[in-house]
């Protein structure tokens, strides 16, 4: 992927923890940890993170994980699990690529198979038409698939934490969720996409 094919990154979460990402920024799963939240994160995945570390780098869980495409696996497991009008997508500037140890994973970053470099070469192993495919799924194919899922949840890893000046706007899969944003933060641009919900 080129770096001009890439106009945001993207971070999954409830609607009702902007406020505080409006005043910490976003942050990593550690420092997260210290501060009264609500996750979405799948306990199994977060497991698996825990026990990986990025090379030449920090443990997973010290770096805020930011999406390519938050169009990916991750989130229609959100949506099975939360409503749609409860979860929202951050969407954060570029300009975090050029911040010092920024690491980016080719897939998701628990993955055995995942490859890591170093922002904003990186970008070089991602495939723009792989990440932002309309699906992952394969049929009849289920290790393409596999692999496929994996890509779309490409990652950049920001350590410890991204700063609230990076947020430049959300997006959201409802108008019921518009409204719950504009009732918790003002001046944030909120975006309607049904496509990346999956709608």
């Amino acid at each position: 992927m080129d770096r001009s094919q890439l106009t945001e990154l993207h971070y999954i979460t409830a609607i009702e923890n902007l406020p505080s990402m409006h005043r910490r920024g976003l942050l990593s799963h550690r420092l997260a940890a210290r501060v009264s939240h609500r996750s979405v994160a799948m306990e199994a995945i977060q497991d698996r993170r825990s026990k990986k570390r990025v090379p030449g780098g920090r443990p997973l869980h010290d770096y805020a994980n930011l999406y390519i495409n938050a169009r990916n696996v991750m989130l229609s497991k959100v949506l099975h699990d939360t409503s749609i009008h409860e979860v929202c997508v951050v969407r954060v500037t570029t300009d975090v690529l050029d911040l010092e140890d920024v690491a980016i994973a080719d897939q998701n970053a628990a993955s055995d198979y995942v490859r890591f470099a170093n922002a904003p070469v990186g970008l070089a192993l991602i495939d723009h038409t792989t990440v932002f495919a309309q699906s992952w799924l394969h049929p009849g194919d289920q290790i393409t698939e596999w692999r496929h899922r994996s890509a779309m949840c490409a990652e950049v890893l920001v350590p410890d934490s991204v700063e609230p000046s990076c947020i430049i706007g959300v997006y959201v899969g409802s108008t019921t969720a518009r409204q719950s944003v504009a009732a918790v933060i003002q001046g944030l641009p909120v975006t309607l996409d049904l496509y990346k919900f999956f709608k």
